[in-house]
């Protein structure tokens, strides 16, 4: 899936289509269908090459610069998801959504 569609499937605002998205990313960029929210970066077999594609891609779909040093910080898709989406939205992870 091309991440134009990502972006009309989810809604890249909320964690939830952040992780989604994420975690499409992590599969594609790392030859396995099989991980999930959970599954570590490095675990994966994931390198700095694929850490600069996975944020490459993830910067064309939310349309801001994501730093490369995140995938590293926080190697699963949902950790990852989590701070994008408080980048995005200026609200720390955790805090109710009102």
């Amino acid at each position: 899936m091309s991440v134009q569609d990502w972006t009309t499937v989810q809604d890249l605002r909320t964690t939830a289509g952040l992780t989604v998205l994420i975690t499409g990313l992590f599969r594609e960029a790392l030859s396995n269908e099989e991980l999930d929210e959970h599954a570590d970066f490095f675990e994966a077999g994931g390198d700095s090459l694929t850490a600069f594609q996975i944020t490459g891609r993830l910067q064309e779909a939310v349309g801001t610069e994501v730093a490369v040093a995140l995938v590293f910080a926080y190697p699963t898709p949902a950790e990852l998801a989590e701070i994008v989406a408080e980048e995005l939205t200026g609200i720390p992870a955790g805090v109710a959504h009102e």
